[in-house]
């Protein structure tokens, strides 16, 4: 259970770097943990993607033990499970975590698929030494269904292998967490553009600027990100209220996101590009 008060909603920025974690003088300030955000929503936590950006997570749940929370994952890849093995509040019996996610189509259950191959493989650790509470539940991309009184919506993103989108509703407020997804070419991809409808927060991939998506000698087209002037149009074509870029690409330093913020927000006051540790209120 969180310390929140019954009327708050508030997401708060674990790790917000994407394909490798990037420590080092150069990102202090922005970080260099892969995805992880945290939504507390009245008295529940809800936990998106398991980065490297999670192990800083667990070490901050630590001092509020036994904890429940509900975790869901976008997919699959590296940068999004890399600190589940780490992570320290699942070796602590009395905890309890709820992980959602869809089931690859070669796997048996989510289950399984999360035993075999998000822990088994990818960690020196024994899977024995998990003390806490783990329970499974699978989804498909289109799924909404209620905790309580908070509704999560799902849907399909355009990204290698597959990816799904969260949209967080409670109290008349809420969060798409967008990630990992690719525009089209000729149109707004009309999952992400339903999930974004009027959403107070989108804290979207954009991994790349529109110059490096499209760079002759290193096109990053197919490799399924976006770019923050792509986020900025699904934002305004949807009514978004405030824009987040996130997923930032690992060599994008820490000025580098200086001059993007300059250029982001001479484009749209209030839009932010995420930094570790960053906590925002939802329909503030």
């Amino acid at each position: 259970m969180t310390n929140n008060s019954s009327s708050s909603f508030v997401v708060q920025f674990w790790g917000v770097r994407g394909s490798v974690p990037s420590p080092g003088k150069d990102t202090v300030r922005y970080g260099g943990n892969t995805s992880c955000i945290e939504m507390r929503i009245g008295d529940k936590r809800l936990i998106f993607d398991g980065g490297t950006g999670l192990q800083r997570l667990g070490q901050h749940l630590l001092k509020d033990m036994p904890t429940e929370a509900y975790m869901f994952f976008t997919h699959y890849h590296w940068d999004h499970i890399q600190g589940f093995p780490f992570f320290t509040p699942a070796f602590i019996e009395g905890n309890c975590f709820h992980i959602h996610g869809a089931v690859p189509p070669d796997a048996e259950s989510m289950k399984q698929h999360f035993i075999d191959r998000v822990l088994h493989p990818n960690s020196p650790i024994p899977i024995a030494g998990m003390q806490a509470e783990m329970k499974f539940y699978e989804l498909i991309p289109g799924d909404v269904f209620q905790l309580d009184d908070i509704t999560i919506e799902t849907g399909h993103l355009n990204h290698p292998n597959n990816a799904m989108g969260y949209r967080v509703s409670w109290q008349g407020r809420s969060v798409f967490y967008c990630t990992d997804t690719e525009h089209f070419p000729d149109r707004i991809d009309e999952s992400v553009l339903h999930l974004a409808q009027n959403a107070d927060l989108l804290i979207y991939d954009a991994m790349y600027t529109d110059e490096e998506y499209h760079n002759p000698k290193s096109p990053k087209v197919g490799w399924g990100h976006s770019t923050w002037q792509e986020g900025l149009r699904i934002s305004k074509v949807a009514g978004v209220k405030r824009f987040v870029v996130f997923h930032h690409e690992p060599t994008h330093s820490d000025d580098f996101l200086d001059r993007l913020t300059e250029q982001l927000r001479g484009a749209c006051p209030n839009a932010v590009v995420a930094h570790e540790g960053m906590i925002l209120e939802v329909g503030s």
